[in-house]
């Protein structure tokens, strides 16, 4: 099956008088929706209490909770400090992910900066085998880390950089972010033959099984020269790209994906739309 679902809470959900990220779940329930993720993009900052009732109302609803790591984490860095600092992080968020109950962990593997890139990605992936031994160490294989595709330049996550990670650990699962790929290949997925090539890509770089459940990320996205601008909304019509394409390719693959929307403040609405997209184009077969 695939799931779809929202990014946070759309604008709706408090506009309808909803103060809490507990009352969502059954919420996106009602308008179908099975998936979805729970930003600690600024900080991990919430109690055993308030995550153990998200995690009762997730589960009472049957849906699928993911997490996103803090924005802050910066795995290309040789500084001792720097790098005890992003094994916190990690600790809290995951943590935090098992109180709720979430299954998968979202995460930024960092950026360039000044550095060659080929040195930052080196320093990247030694960073992350840190982590996976904490990991290891400390039992905490019961979520999946998910290295995210990123939409800048400068930031390591390009779509080779995402597999060569996966390929370090066989429980790490790509993120793939469409939209991020649209933005720092300047508008490069303009058709479906260009979706084919990402997932032909996906496939040969982690093999068939462990992309089957990949997970991913979709929204409409502005950029400039240097990629990633910000999300926008499937009504932004002028951005892309187009979720028809990517559809189809999911398809004709009978892959099962985890599809959140990152959608700007229609996250829950452009999701149910991608539902309806999906299903109009599974009905064609």
């Amino acid at each position: 099956m695939v799931l779809f679902g929202p990014a946070g809470n759309s604008e709706s959900f408090y506009a309808e008088g909803h103060k809490h990220t507990y009352e969502a779940f059954s919420w996106i329930k009602a308008k179908e929706l099975r998936a979805f993720e729970y930003s600690f993009g600024r900080g991990v900052r919430i109690s055993q209490t308030a995550a153990e009732k998200i995690a009762h109302e997730a589960y009472a609803n049957g849906i699928a909770l993911s997490v996103h790591a803090p924005y802050y984490i910066n795995l290309a860095t040789d500084d001792e400090q720097k790098a005890e600092a992003n094994l916190r992080y990690f600790l809290q968020t995951i943590t935090a992910a098992v109180w709720m109950g979430a299954t998968r962990i979202v995460f930024h593997p960092g950026s360039a900066g000044t550095l060659a890139r080929a040195a930052a990605f080196a320093l990247a992936k030694n960073s992350l085998s840190a982590v996976l031994r904490f990991m290891q160490d400390e039992q905490l294989y019961t979520v999946t880390l998910c290295p995210e595709t990123m939409g800048r330049l400068k930031q390591i996550g390009d779509l080779d950089e995402i597999i060569d990670l996966c390929l370090m650990d066989e429980k790490l699962v790509p993120a793939i972010d469409f939209g991020h790929l649209h933005a720092r290949g300047l508008g490069a997925l303009k058709d479906e033959q260009d979706f084919a090539a990402v997932l032909d890509k996906l496939e040969n770089g982690i093999g068939k099984e462990r992309m089957h459940h990949f997970h991913a990320h979709f929204s409409r996205i502005e950029y400039t020269a240097a990629g990633e601008k910000m999300h926008r909304t499937f009504a932004d019509t002028k951005y892309g790209p187009d979720f028809a394409p990517l559809a189809r390719q999911i398809i004709k693959r009978n892959l099962e994906p985890v599809l959140i929307c990152e959608s700007r403040g229609t996250m829950a609405e452009d999701a149910m739309e991608m539902k309806r997209i999906y299903e109009k184009e599974l009905g064609k077969t």
